[in-house]
């Protein structure tokens, strides 16, 4: 199995959710995040924004689905054809096991 998280800009989240919905990955996780990469920050008005808010998401999958998701993920996360910074982040890790707490398995 593998761990997607993915840092995202918030405006993007309800395209993402239905794309990945639209190919068959209804399991998802998310939650508000914020942080600076390698812009740093922006101003805007002459005031500085440290740190932005952006939507962190996470989604479980076999791992011959991984390609798809990714895939998705970058289509619809980035602003422009090639991106641009704050576009987000995706990380990838191997998971072991995962379990359905209501289906009380050990």
């Amino acid at each position: 199995m593998i761990e997607i998280k993915a840092i995202i800009r918030r405006e993007r989240l309800k395209a993402l959710k239905d794309a990945l919905a639209e190919r068959g990955f209804y399991g998802l996780t998310h939650w508000p995040v914020s942080g600076r990469g390698k812009q740093r920050g922006v101003t805007v008005n002459g005031v500085v924004y440290d740190e932005l808010p952006k939507e962190m998401v996470y989604i479980v999958v076999h791992d011959e689905h991984k390609t798809a998701v990714v895939t998705t993920i970058i289509a619809i996360c980035q602003t422009q054809p090639k991106g641009t910074a704050g576009d987000g982040r995706i990380f990838i890790t191997r998971l072991d096991e995962g379990y359905t707490i209501s289906e009380q398995l050990l």
